[in-house]
């Protein structure tokens, strides 16, 4: 027996683990159903007042998933939130900042399709990190297992993720993601995702 993902399949799983990967996989199905038909300009089209575009959507959710599931694998030491020497937190929220670290600027560039990228390369690296998300989950011996969070001013100093718990996130995320990207197909050229 075999059960589908959204995009590989993967051997028998539990049950547990098989209805969490399926429900991303759906969430990940909506996502992806907002581009089709779409070329490269298109999906990198700002059609509303915010700086979201779809090839950027599916950039961010594919980096996210990837991020979470390094975490899984790694801890803590996977979504380091480190600043420049004489840069605070303080100077970093108030974008006031001399320098900023590279992990942010990766996460800017991440909502938007950069000079020389595709829809069919982002595509292709979020249907590879869809596979690998199936092999790490279906490795990991306990969803159960947890991390520490990293510190950063937006996690609660000593709280744990559980591997569960990080599916249920990206299973979240995915799927208001796909709502902002049902917005903005629709607004781009009047095609609705369903």
């Amino acid at each position: 027996m075999t059960t589908t993902t959204g995009t590989a399949t993967s051997p028998t799983l539990d049950t547990e683990r098989a209805d969490l990967l399926d429900q991303l996989g759906a969430a990940r199905s909506a996502l992806l159903t907002t581009v089709r038909g779409l070329g490269d300009e298109q999906a990198g089209e700002r059609p509303t007042v915010s700086a979201l575009c779809l090839g950027g959507l599916i950039k961010h959710v594919a980096s996210m998933e990837e991020d979470w599931l390094r975490f899984v694998v790694e801890g803590p030491s996977a979504m380091r939130y480190d600043l420049p020497e004489g840069v605070t937190w303080e100077d970093f929220a108030a974008g006031t900042a001399r320098e900023y670290p590279q992990w942010a600027i990766d996460h800017q560039n991440g909502f938007q399709m950069l000079p020389g990228e595709t829809l069919a390369g982002i595509l292709e690296h979020y249907e590879r990190v869809a596979a690998r998300t199936a092999e790490i989950i279906a490795a990991v011996p306990d969803l159960s297992a947890t991390h520490p969070l990293p510190e950063a001013p937006w996690n609660e100093p000593g709280v744990v993720r559980s591997v569960r718990r990080v599916l249920t996130h990206l299973i979240a995320e995915t799927a208001q993601h796909a709502g902002h990207a049902d917005i903005l197909r629709e607004t781009l050229d009047g095609q609705k995702s369903s």
